[in-house]
C-alpha cells in the first residue's frame, strides 16, 4: 500500500527538517507518495497567494498533511498559515503530547503529559478589528458546538489510551459567559466517562501548579489560546518546542507538523534539530493505522539520544540535520538485524 501524504517543507529551517524527517518515515520501509507545496511568503513569491489552492487541493485528496515551520509576521503582514489551515479544514483538535526522550538534560523527568486544545475559535482565532483610529476589539467566540466536540475528543482518547485524568482549563471566574459555556459542556460530556476522574483549574493557577508539580496532572483540556501558551509552557518540561510533536486533527483532515519556529538565522546551515517533525511524523504514522512502524521510529529515535553519539548541538552534539537522521535510520535498520537475527 502507498500512503499519499500532502508534504508542506516551510521555510527557514522547515525544508532541512521535513527532508530529514521524509527519509526517517521512509527508512520504515513504507511506500509513501509526497505532494509537496509551499506555504507563506514563498508561496506567495510564486503563486500570489500565501495558500496557494493547489495545496487546498492536495490536502482535500490526501486528507493527511505533513508540515514544517512556516513563518507568520508579528503585528502586521499576512494572518497565520496554520490558522488559516485549521480554520479551513475544520481541524478542531490540537494534540500534543509531552513525554521526554532520554538524557535531555530537564527539571523534570519522566513527565507524561497529553494536551488537547480547541482549534477553531476563542481569542487565538484573531477575529479583530478596528472600532476608530487607536482603538481596536478582538472577539472571543465561544460555542456549545466545538466546546462540547473538544471534551468529547480528549475524553475519548483518554478511554481509549488508558488516561485517569482529564483537568478542563479556564478563566470562569471572570469570564462567566465564554468561559461558563466551555466548563458546562465540559462538565456534561464528562458526565459520560465516570472512569476519567474530572477536575478544573483556573489557568492562572494551572501554570503555577504546572512549574510546581507537572506530575499531578495526566490530561489538560483547554480553549485555543490558553492551549497555545501552556502547551509552550509545558514542552519546557522536556527540553524545549525543538523535541514536542503536533497534530491538528479533525473529522476529514488531519495536519501534523512541529510546533518550534521556522529559526531563519540558522537556515541552510544543516544544524537544526529534525526531532520535533520526525516526533510529528510518527504521530501521522499512527493516524493512518500504521502502529508498527510509529514503533521502530520510536525506538530508534530514544535509542540515539540515550547513546548520544550524534546529537545536534543544540543538546551538546556535533550531528548536523542530515547526520542526525543517518543515525536514526542506521539505529532502525540494526534493530531490524538483530530482530531477524534473534
Amino acid at each position: 500500500m502507498t500512503h499519499r501524504i500532502t508534504l508542506i517543507p516551510g521555510d527557514g529551517i522547515g525544508p532541512e527538517v521535513t527532508e530529514a524527517a521524509v527519509r526517517v518515515l521512509e527508512a520504515t520501509g513504507l511506500k509513501f507518495e509526497w505532494e509537496s507545496h509551499q506555504a507563506g511568503a514563498e508561496a506567495f513569491a510564486k503563486y500570489r497567494e500565501y495558500i496557494p489552492q493547489e495545496l487546498l487541493q492536495s490536502i482535500e485528496r490526501t486528507h493527511v498533511a505533513l508540515k514544517g515551520p512556516v513563518t507568520t509576521p508579528v503585528a502586521g503582514g499576512f494572518t497565520s498559515i496554520n490558522v488559516e489551515l485549521r480554520k479551513r479544514f475544520e481541524l478542531y483538535a490540537n494534540f500534543r503530547p509531552i513525554r521526554n526522550l532520554p538524557h535531555i538534560p530537564t527539571r523534570y523527568p519522566d513527565v507524561d503529559l497529553i494536551i488537547i486544545r480547541e482549534n477553531t475559535e476563542g481569542l487565538y482565532s484573531g477575529i479583530e478589528h478596528e472600532v476608530v483610529p487607536g482603538v481596536v476589539e478582538s472577539l472571543k467566540i465561544i460555542t456549545a458546538k466545538a466546546s462540547t466536540r473538544i471534551a468529547r475528543f480528549a475524553f475519548e482518547y483518554a478511554r481509549k489510551n488508558q488516561r485517569k485524568k482529564v483537568h478542563a482549563i479556564h478563566k470562569a471566574n471572570i469570564m462567566k459567559l465564554s468561559d461558563g459555556l466551555f466548563l458546562r459542556c465540559s462538565r456534561d460530556v464528562a458526565k459520560q466517562y465516570p472512569e476519567i476522574t474530572y477536575g478544573e483549574h483556573i489557568v492562572d493557577n494551572t501554570c503555577m501548579q504546572l512549574v510546581m508539580n507537572p506530575y499531578q496532572y495526566d490530561m489538560l483540556l483547554l480553549e485555543n489560546l490558553y492551549g497555545d501558551i501552556i502547551s509552550d509552557l509545558c514542552a519546557a518540561f522536556v527540553g524545549g518546542l525543538g523535541f514536542v510533536p503536533g497534530a491538528n486533527i479533525g473529522d476529514q483532515c488531519a495536519i501534523f507538523e512541529a510546533v518550534h519556529g521556522s529559526a531563519p538565522d540558522i537556515a541552510g546551515k544543516n544544524i537544526a534539530n529534525p526531532t520535533a517533525v520526525i516526533r510529528s511524523g510518527l504521530l501521522m504514522l499512527r493516524h493512518i493505522g500504521e502502529f508498527e512502524a510509529a514503533l521502530k521510529i520510536r525506538n530508534a529515535l530514544e535509542k540515539v539520544y540515550r547513546e548520544r553519539e550524534k546529537l545536534t548541538r543544540d543538546v551538546g552534539g556535533t550531528a548536523g540535520t542530515r547526520e542526525f537522521a543517518d543515525h536514526v535510520i542506521e539505529a532502525m535498520e540494526s534493530a531490524a538485524v538483530t530482530v531477524a537475527n534473534c
